[in-house]
């Protein structure tokens, strides 16, 4: 057996196009089910959900009320939605994958099957350090810094919910950095060298893409440029490591070819 045989995709026979398609229908259906089956499963929980997210409000002693009859209905969809996409991911990634992978080379696999894992641990991550830490200094900061002291202090369920789920985005998107960074040096499309030539422009665009994807006060904005910055230098690292292996690997080949 050649290696070219032993190393090629688990199914070497041409596919019809309809096939193809057939297969993408199913997957796309599975996906959809996955969806479904997590958004009512939370619509169901949205109560215990909602009453977790308002936590760092309440914990400070901020009331979260609710000021028209369907508010909270509206509340419960957007938020059953947003978990969702956020809890079924892997799920909808899973049919992805299976869709893709059998068309894919071993060595394809093995290279890519880490980044698939990677990408909803780092949005989860993302999520938790949006939540513990700066979500709650957020509300501290904006409601005592610059709301007067003899103001009562209740925020809306509709526009609190708008606000943790913008940071919940935020916070998930920059947490991707690293893994579509390393994703790219691997696939070959960029280099750690390309990386840190653009290290300047790259501070520039983290405190743009913070202005846009965060909510409009500077704690936030500011707490989302620093990671972003930290994983632009965490990825420059991965990649050189990533670099130093793959030549490792290519000059071994090479001497095993050539003895």
């Amino acid at each position: 057996m050649t290696q070219a045989a032993h190393d090629g995709p688990e199914d070497d026979k041409p596919m019809p196009l309809l096939d193809h398609l057939i297969e993408l229908r199913k997957r796309l259906i599975y996906a959809l089910v996955s969806f479904l089956a997590v958004f009512f499963i939370t619509f169901y929980f949205a109560k215990p959900i909602f009453s977790f997210l308002i936590q760092p409000a309440i914990q400070d002693g901020y009331k979260v009320i609710v000021l028209d009859i369907f508010e909270f209905f509206f509340v419960t969809v957007k938020l059953s939605a947003f978990v969702s996409l956020i809890v079924g991911f892997p799920l909808i990634a899973f049919q992805i994958w299976a869709f893709v992978a059998p068309g894919l080379y071993r060595h394809e696999k093995r290279a890519f099957l880490p980044f698939l894992i990677a990408t909803p641990f780092m949005f989860y991550a993302g999520c938790a350090v949006m939540y513990y830490i700066v979500m709650p200094y957020v509300i501290n900061f904006m409601l005592t810094r610059y709301a007067p002291p003899d103001i009562e202090k209740t925020l809306r369920s509709s526009d609190y919910l708008e606000r943790v789920l913008q940071l919940v985005f935020a916070f998930g998107f920059a947490f991707e950095m690293p893994v579509l960074l390393t994703l790219l040096i691997r696939v070959g499309i960029l280099t750690a060298d390309s990386l840190r030539s653009k290290r300047r422009y790259a501070v520039v665009i983290c405190f743009v893409v913070s202005a846009v994807l965060a909510p409009p006060d500077v704690i936030s904005q500011f707490a989302l440029a620093v990671p972003l910055l930290a994983f632009y230098e965490i990825s420059i690292l991965i990649g050189t490591w990533m670099e130093k292996k793959r030549a490792e690997e290519e000059k071994k080949a090479e001497e095993e070819a050539g003895s």
